[in-house]
């Protein structure tokens, strides 16, 4: 007995020692979860549409939940028209560039880039959440896209031959139109149109391709089209220019995300939502500074002068939206409705 005894200690503690040199496999924290963002903003300019999306991948760094935010500024990944079918098909992640770009597929968009429809940064938070943006969003969700932020940027007109005020002032300019609707309006006003992303405005200005344009503020500012343009119209009391550029992401990739990341990622969203309205009003009035800087002349719309481009706008674009686009009027009643 007291041998076997020993034998089952002598046993034990050699299989001891052989656990002991067994080598420790500790299991490691799963690798994050790369999101691509692609957008056509320049980065580090102070651009708010790129720090919109900067705070997304910042605030998911922080939330430590296994996800982390590639970003590629500037069309670098994907070129600015072709990111809805991206966003639709889940080749990218997150994107943030106008709605109306999609208007060739879904024409009840160009209701969000509507003439004279949005008076001020306040009115466009209201229609965010209003029946009208219902529609338009079920209308993107349809394509496996969500809007995950609201975005709206106000903006104005600029030449290299003349202020634009009136109607008549920009017959025989050729301009650059953002949206089918805002071409509508100034072919009404006798304008020749270039369809072109408001990244490409520069060159064809310098190339002498182009006499002219509307975009957002931001825009005006973040492509330097100061160094272009003898005169800008900015958006000033008498608003003309509002366009829906919200952030959006593939539903695709969304639905693979768990709880935990989808919550994180919702409140960066909302941060990034609330930093993008403030920005959007700052925006302009910095553009105005910046042209004053650079000897461009600047002019405001005076009501009377706002309501003759409000009334060829209806003659014109609306008139265009309602009987060419399925639901269109009832589109438009309803974005008037909000007050």
């Amino acid at each position: 007995m007291r041998s076997l005894d020993v034998l089952c200690r002598t046993a034990s503690a050699a299989m001891i020692a052989g656990l002991l040199t067994l080598p420790i496999t500790v299991a490691s924290p799963a690798a994050a979860q790369t999101l691509k963002a692609s957008h056509q903003w320049p980065s580090g300019t102070g651009d708010f549409r790129d720090e919109m999306i900067q705070i997304i991948a910042k605030e998911l760094n922080a939330a430590n939940v296994g996800l982390e935010v590639r970003v590629f500024p500037g069309s670098s990944l994907v070129k600015p028209r072709e990111q809805w079918n991206a966003l639709s098909k889940g080749q990218i992640d997150i994107s943030l560039f106008p709605l109306d770009y999609a208007a060739g597929k879904h024409p009840q968009f160009s209701a969000t880039l509507m003439p004279g429809l949005v008076k001020n940064h306040e009115h466009a938070k209201r229609l965010s959440k209003s029946p009208f943006m219902d529609e338009i969003k079920k209308i993107v969700e349809s394509e496996g896209i969500m809007v995950i932020a609201d975005s709206w940027l106000a903006g104005g007109f600029a030449s290299k031959k003349q202020c634009i005020l009136n109607p008549d002032d920009a017959k025989g300019q050729v301009m650059r139109a953002a949206g089918p609707m805002f071409e509508k309006m100034l072919a009404g006003a006798g304008a020749s149109l270039a369809s072109m992303p408001s990244s490409e405005i520069y060159t064809a200005m310098q190339t002498g391709v182009l006499d002219g344009a509307n975009t957002s503020s931001e825009s005006f500012s973040s492509y330097r089209l100061q160094e272009q343009v003898k005169c800008m119209t900015p958006p000033g009391e008498q608003a003309l220019w509002f366009m829906y550029e919200p952030l959006l992401m593939s539903k695709r990739t969304f639905d693979r995300l768990n709880p935990k990341q989808k919550e994180a990622l919702l409140a960066a969203a909302k941060k990034a939502e609330d930093y993008g309205f403030e920005k959007a009003a700052e925006a302009d009035k910095q553009m105005v500074e910046l042209f004053q800087k650079a000897g461009v002349q600047i002019v405001y719309m005076t009501a009377e002068q706002a309501d003759a481009w409000r009334k060829l706008a209806k003659e014109t674009s609306y008139k265009t939206f309602a009987t060419e686009v399925p639901n269109g009027q009832a589109l438009i009643d309803k974005a008037l409705a909000v007050q």
